[in-house]
């Protein structure tokens, strides 16, 4: 049985999890981790990773950029590897993820399910031909009125599966209110809406003269995700350092 540590335990995230890996045999909460400690878990919660004092094969995070510059660095030093799923990282702790993998395994994704990686793979293969047929390319996303960061971070790794395909050749324009000008041909448009409860819509629009074609996701639970880092923390422990993704895990 894998042993993991939940990171970001007390978050909306961190009791999916719960839920879900008390119903699966195959792997066990053994210690959760939040800056709130107080739980009513049946396994011990630390406020902090130094704190916690319990022995595990795989960290799963969904927490916050803000908490992930230690948890990388005591994944290095513990040689624990790590499901990443944190979004809004700098820059700067993007480069830290990549030279983190060279010492443990750490498995980041924007997005942990089945339905938006398997998008992301058709994205890649669609959308060469509707640029050379013209289409214009805008990403619409859609998320709950409690969510921190904006684009989100799978709006940006559609954003990317597209561009990837393209040749890296596109702009991304996040707010047009400051210009006044057509369109370019090579951008792509990314905008976010918060409001309510929504889980997490995400729409590509490929628009074209007369003729509009929209890729879409929506996710109606965030057990969607919670099942998808499950399936990754499996598929991470006991893995050499390196640098995995969704993809890998449904290979």
């Amino acid at each position: 049985m894998v042993k993991m540590i939940m990171h970001g335990c007390n978050g909306r995230m961190g009791h999916v999890i719960a839920d879900l890996c008390k119903a699966d045999e195959a792997i066990e909460i053994v210690a959760g981790v939040d800056a709130f400690g107080e739980s009513t878990y049946s396994f011990p919660v630390f406020k902090t990773l130094a704190e916690c004092n319990v022995d595990a094969d795989v960290i799963v995070d969904f927490s916050s950029a803000a908490a992930v510059d230690g948890l990388l660095e005591h994944c290095a030093a513990g040689n624990i590897p790590v499901v990443l799923c944190s979004t809004g990282l700098s820059d700067e702790q993007l480069n830290k993820v990549k030279e983190t993998s060279t010492k443990v395994a750490v498995l980041k994704s924007a997005n942990m399910s089945v339905g938006v990686n398997a998008l992301l793979k058709v994205l890649k293969e669609v959308s060469p031909l509707f640029a050379a047929a013209g289409f214009d390319i805008e990403i619409v996303e859609k998320h709950h009125n409690q969510k921190l960061d904006s684009p989100s971070g799978t709006a940006l790794a559609l954003a990317d599966s597209i561009n990837e395909s393209l040749g890296n050749e596109y702009d991304y324009v996040y707010d047009r209110s400051t210009r006044r000008e057509k369109r370019p041909v090579k951008e792509i448009g990314i905008s976010a809406v918060r409001g309510g409860t929504i889980v997490g819509d995400h729409d590509v629009i490929f628009a074209g003269q007369d003729e509009v074609v929209t890729l879409s996701h929506r996710a109606y639970s965030r057990a969607i995700f919670g099942k998808g880092a499950i399936e990754a923390a499996k598929f991470l422990a006991g893995k050499g350092p390196g640098m995995y993704d969704m993809s890998d895990v449904l290979a």
